[in-house]
């Protein structure tokens, strides 16, 4: 927590960037592109030399990084199907460990490539029954083959709709879907967001969560959370800029609020991506974000409150989710993290492998 304010990080992961776990020659390029733009990213202090942080990261890692080395309470763990990787970028069995041996902690999410096809919906039924009916699907907007890259949209009737159609109705709450941020030299094409139209109006019961929504195709996704209530943007990658770019930071959220106005505020949701970011620096920073007085007379806004803030930590996913924040605090405030926690958070990655290597 940040005072008594709760935080639900919503996407964390445990990549796999090792050289054994590439599948073809995307793989490479993926890794170094992912490793190039963390680094440049991140705080004087929690950057990690690509050596070191293109390898095979454990859950145990991603897990104290996240609740010992920030003030995050809960998270939310993505299996990433990334197909230039043997494994995914994360896999499946990581995010059953995450689940088995920390369920008050840990919410997780399935992932699948749609452009398999039945074997994609097969697939999806298998981690469904593994992880314990997960609440959400992750999906990329590319699928990766030996010789090329093919790309799909999120308003395709035979490619994306009977998923979605199969997902809903095992239960799954929220597509989220990765936009905006390309993972490697692949066509921009597939992270615009204008296909996400149509999947909401087709599957209103669904909530789409928009993955690293603000990093690019501002004014599209403004319009999209003043238009459409079951969709939601998580701040991954965005919120890197409060720490080390803050101007732009204050640009990108007023920006996501020039739309809807403050209210639109509750359609965004905390997310960092730890590990591949480290989650202190920009919660931190998040924490004492505020409008400089030319971004509010730009974009005719209200100054962004700690109310506002506390919906975007944690409050907003817990009520897109039906999670019981009080419940849920109550189940973790007396587990091993909670032990393990002192009156500040740990060291930059002194709970990891990569203690002592950060730059």
């Amino acid at each position: 927590m940040i005072e008594d304010v709760p935080v639900i990080d919503a996407v964390v992961h445990s990549y796999n960037l090792d050289e054994s776990n590439f599948a073809n020659k995307w793989g490479r390029p993926s890794a170094e592109l992912t490793a190039a733009a963390t680094y440049a990213a991140q705080s004087v202090g929690y950057r990690v030399p690509a050596s070191e942080y293109m390898r095979d990261w454990t859950i145990e890692e991603t897990a104290s990084m996240v609740f010992l080395e920030s003030n995050t309470d809960l998270a939310v763990h993505h299996v990433l199907p990334v197909g230039c990787f043997k494994e995914g970028m994360v896999s499946v069995e990581k995010t059953h460990e995450a689940i088995t041996r920390w369920p008050n902690r840990f919410i997780v999410y399935a992932g699948v490539d749609p452009m398999a096809g039945q074997a994609a919906i097969d697939e999806f039924d298998r981690q469904f029954e593994l992880l314990g009916n997960p609440p959400g699907l992750k999906l990329y907007p590319n699928s990766w083959r030996e010789d090329e890259v093919l790309g799909w949209k999120m308003d395709d009737p035979e490619i994306a709709f009977p998923l979605f159609e199969h997902a809903r109705k095992r239960g799954v709450k929220v597509i989220a879907i990765h936009k905006a941020v390309p993972l490697g030299p692949y066509p921009l094409e597939h992270y615009r967001v204008d296909d996400i139209d149509r999947a909401a109006m087709n599957f209103p019961d669904l909530q789409f969560e928009i993955v690293h929504g603000g990093s690019a195709f501002l004014e599209e996704t403004a319009w999209q959370l003043g238009r459409f209530p079951n969709v939601f943007v998580n701040l991954e990658i965005t919120c890197a800029m409060a720490a080390v770019k803050p101007k732009m930071f204050q640009y990108a959220i007023a920006s996501l609020l020039s739309v809807g106005g403050p209210l639109a505020a509750q359609q965004i949701v905390w997310g960092t991506g730890a590990m591949a970011y480290h989650p202190h620096p920009p919660l931190e920073a998040f924490w004492n974000f505020q409008f400089d007085q030319d971004v509010m007379d730009h974009y005719g806004l209200p100054q962004f409150t700690r109310e506002m803030k506390a919906a975007v930590l944690g409050g907003n996913y817990a009520r897109i989710m039906g999670i019981d924040l009080d419940e849920r605090l109550a189940l973790i405030a007396d587990d091993e993290f909670s032990k393990l926690k002192g009156a500040d958070v740990a060291l930059p990655y002194s709970t990891t492998r990569s203690a002592g290597k950060n730059e």
